[in-house]
């Protein structure tokens, strides 16, 4: 928008008030012609606005004017303006120097902007009187020449400018930053026995949970670059030291979604490129740090945000689909408005080695697509179906979630895995959301001793729900519970079993804090593990 237009918009108001105030002579004044010199129009608003050289601000009763008291004859119709409507504005001192003479012009201009005033009040379904309709149907006629040339110019102007900003772009990149602090503490009698192969026992280790407090901080920078105002190119630099909380427990499953350790190092910790193609694909490439939900929706929209979602890793999101990879390209394919499909094919950690068992096809890998229904704004549905191959040193088949049976049930074998997803959301009502999902793998070893015979199905499932603005606006009082992933190789009663609560307080539009805490009841699919409570405060911090 030009200057010359930003300056009528914010000093229309109180032209109009001035004018108002000498209506009546100016309209009692036949001998003065409309004029009709559009240019010589906004010469004389603009030559106002230079010289009026004082910022304006909104006030919201008559009383807010210092120079004027009920015992003024201007008083009512300042007031009518002003309760009415709103509009007029007071300068800084709280004055509205109503002594100032006024021209055609501005009353022009004022006028126009206290017609767009009722038209928007109109529009809302808003009260606007008979009579005030009436005066400003004479004001119109009266002052139709300038009115005519105002919005011809107006017009003109905001055209251009909206085809500068569909033809010109300049290459930028944008800065985001987030910072998380992390109080937490895990509590438990005994850490967890792994309760699987050599040295398999009932009962938890005896040894005591390392339950000392800890502070970690997790800083993350994105430059977000576009080349033509379409693409992205996001590079994220980050450096932590907050633990894995498995090692001081015995189990995955107590580890935290925002969990990393850099030792203080800056790295890479992702590189992304997307760029459309034609009307209904989107491309992604991503060399390093990628997994399925970087270019698929997880469908766990208050939950998978690891700043301001939930405090657990398993919990986040569906595992056995979403977390695994590194090094991707993806497609996602808008079918029509309500259906969609997201394809990518995944490399492990060793895409970048050249080596034998190494690089984007003789390493890890996985093959994946989904489809994803979205019948409303409020409700969403996806089926998921992978397949890939883990190096038997590379097996994570519940991406460290659960337990060491989970992560790999073959031991020292390579495994070929199919994964299932099932995921759903629905906004059941302005603040309240609820959202799931199950999963399954069904794995065969591919090496070592169980190449012949081995298989395993590992699944898992898991739901939440989220209260929303409770207290404030942009809050979240979650819930969630469900089975991390297992191979069920014992009884139902040895079933691993995950509760989390948290609230999500945002102190600012930018600094919020979660309390949370979650329960592993039975870690390591071993009913003799005494549970395993995990307890956090991640204070985020974004800009």
């Amino acid at each position: 928008m030009s200057k010359l237009f930003c300056q009528v918009l914010k000093t229309t108001p109180i032209l109009l008030g001035v004018s108002l105030l000498t209506a009546n002579s100016s309209l009692a004044a036949p001998e003065t012609k409309p004029v009709s010199n559009e240019g010589q129009t906004l010469e004389q608003i603009e030559q106002y606005n230079n010289e009026l050289g004082e910022p304006l601000s909104q006030v919201t009763s008559v009383s807010q004017l210092r120079d004027v008291s009920p015992g003024d004859w201007a008083f009512e119709a300042l007031g009518t303006l002003v309760e009415r409507y709103g509009c007029i504005v007071g300068f800084p001192d709280q004055t509205f120097r109503g002594n100032q003479p006024t021209t055609r012009y501005e009353f022009a201009a004022g006028l126009n902007a206290c017609l767009q005033q009722m038209e928007r009040l109109i529009a809302a379904s808003e009260a606007v009187l008979r009579e005030d309709i009436e005066r400003l149907q004479l004001l119109m006629q009266e002052f139709e020449a300038e009115l005519a040339a105002l919005g011809a110019r107006v017009d003109n102007l905001e055209g251009r400018v909206a085809f500068l900003e569909d033809h010109q772009f300049s290459t930028t990149t944008k800065l985001r930053g987030e910072v998380i602090m992390a109080l937490g503490n895990a509590f438990g009698d005994n850490k967890a026995n792994e309760g699987f192969g050599e040295g398999f026992r009932d009962e938890a280790t005896g040894e005591s949970v390392d339950d000392n407090t800890f502070f970690a901080y997790r800083a993350r920078l994105e430059f977000d670059t576009s080349f033509n105002g379409r693409d992205s190119l996001l590079t994220r630099l980050q450096a932590a030291n907050i633990p894995n909380l498995a090692e001081a427990t015995g189990t995955d499953a107590a580890d935290l979604s925002f969990a990393a350790d850099s030792e203080g190092d800056v790295v890479i910790d992702l590189l992304h490129y997307q760029t459309p193609i034609g009307d209904n694909f989107r491309l992604h490439i991503i060399p390093s740090g990628g997994s399925f939900d970087d270019i698929a929706d997880a469908k766990s929209p208050f939950f998978n945000d690891d700043g301001t979602g939930s405090i657990s890793r398993f919990a986040s999101r569906n595992p056995v689909v979403y977390r695994t990879g590194n090094a991707a390209i993806g497609l996602n394919w808008q079918i029509a408005e309500q259906f969609s499909v997201d394809m990518a094919y995944l490399a492990g950690s060793g895409a970048n080695r050249p080596e034998n068992n190494g690089g984007i096809f003789n390493g890890e890998y996985l093959a994946i697509g989904q489809f994803n229904w979205d019948p409303t704004e409020t409700i969403g549905v996806a089926v998921t179906y992978g397949y890939g191959y883990q190096r038997p040193d590379e097996v994570n088949l519940s991406a460290s979630t659960s337990s060491a049976q989970a992560r790999n049930p073959f031991e020292d074998a390579g495994a070929q895995a199919h994964r299932f997803g099932l995921q759903a959301t629905w906004r059941i009502a302005e603040r309240f959301n609820i959202a799931g999902w199950a999963g399954g793998v069904l794995a065969e070893a591919q090496s070592g001793q169980f190449q012949d015979e081995g298989s395993a199905f590992i699944w898992n499932a898991a739901i939440n729900f989220s209260v929303l603005d409770l207290l404030r606006e942009g809050s979240n009082l979650g819930f969630a519970f469900g089975v991390p992933p297992t191979t069920g190789y014992r009884t139902p009663d040895s079933t691993t079993y995950f509760l989390e609560a948290l609230y999500q307080y945002p102190l600012t539009e930018n600094i919020s804090i979660t309390p949370g805490a979650y329960l592993i009841i039975n870690p390591n699919e071993n009913d003799g593990n005494d549970t395993i409570v995990v307890g956090t405060i991640r204070t985020t911090f974004r800009f």
